[in-house]
């Protein structure tokens, strides 16, 4: 089979908080159960649908969707940091073919992605982002205004279709999700100095980093203890969602709105979008089966953690 699927949650406190052993443990389980998917799998090439959280992309130039000729990891929270191997011509004849279907995209030869992109490889490949050709896909999952879903869902669908008739083994990961709220400053409501970063805050001091990333560590441990003021995970909404990636139906993923999902879930449970992406690319290559499902809640996190793996029929 030439296509297959792993999405999973990301969350840069995998190395900075302690949820109960337990849970550790089945994390832990999760991610040998993808690594031996994709191990099994053996792709030759990933695509990478993943999100950005104010590293790589600011509202200076916000795209919906952009694709990467070249690519480099930021190191927020001790991620990779170096160039990742994209597969330039490969990434340029991609861009024209979803370009002629009408979807617009965005392109970068120098593009920067951080731990929410290049999370899933370092678990899968022990750290070594570049153990196979990637092309890193940036979906928009933190910056109003969003496109709708069913744009997410058609712009998938277009890059499926791209490899569907290719005789590669082409991977399609989607990172990010489920439910969260984590501390990222929404533009409407935040300060002058909040809106400079949200805009043009590229290449921060390494204290200015230190800082932010302490404030997100200080309020996991402060949500795990049920002291912070961020919202509450939603466990239904997030099964709700796995539901329909389950279910193949990815035309669903349409009923899906940006403020339902604000509401619902949290401001950052926009990275499903990433899932959207990948489920849908999957779909265009054929019907498929959902082959391993993991689900926690995990407020050590402050995600609502999931790991799933899909297959061809």
């Amino acid at each position: 089979m030439p296509q297959a699927l792993l999405c999973m949650s990301h969350s840069p406190l995998l190395d900075h908080a302690d949820p109960a052993p337990e849970v550790r443990a089945a994390v832990d389980e999760s991610f040998a159960r993808a690594r031996a998917f994709v191990h099994g799998f053996d792709p030759d090439l990933v695509v990478n649908f993943g999100p950005d959280h104010f590293n790589g992309f600011f509202y200076d130039l916000m795209p919906p969707f952009c694709l990467g000729y070249r690519a480099h990891g930021t190191g927020d929270y001790d991620s990779f940091a170096g160039d990742l191997d994209v597969p330039a011509a490969v990434a340029e004849d991609l861009a024209q073919f979803v370009i002629d279907r009408g979807i617009d995209l965005a392109i970068s030869r120098r593009m920067e992605v951080d731990h929410g992109a290049v999370q899933p490889m370092e678990i899968l490949y022990d750290g070594n982002v570049a153990a196979r050709p990637v092309l890193p896909v940036f979906v928009n999952s933190v910056a109003r205004p969003f496109v709708p879903v069913s744009r997410v869902r058609a712009f998938g669908q277009a890059v499926g279709e791209y490899f569907a008739g290719l005789d590669t083994r082409v991977l399609f990961i989607g990172s990010g999700g489920l439910s969260h709220d984590p501390p990222v400053p929404q533009f409407a409501t935040a300060t002058d100095a909040q809106r400079e970063f949200l805009t043009a805050g590229r290449n921060p001091t390494p204290e200015a980093r230190a800082a932010r990333q302490a404030n997100t560590i200080d309020t996991a441990r402060r949500f795990a203890a049920g002291e912070a003021d961020i919202m509450d995970l939603n466990p239904e909404w997030d099964r709700d969602f796995l539901d329909v990636c389950r279910s193949g139906r990815v035309e669903d993923f349409d009923a899906y709105t940006a403020d339902d999902m604000d509401a619902a879930a949290g401001h950052s449970s926009h990275e499903v979008r990433t899932w959207v992406a990948a489920y849908s690319a999957l779909r265009a290559c054929g019907e498929y089966d959902v082959t391993y499902e993991f689900y926690e809640p995990i407020r050590e996190y402050i995600a609502g953690f999931a790991v799933t793996t899909a297959v061809l029929r």
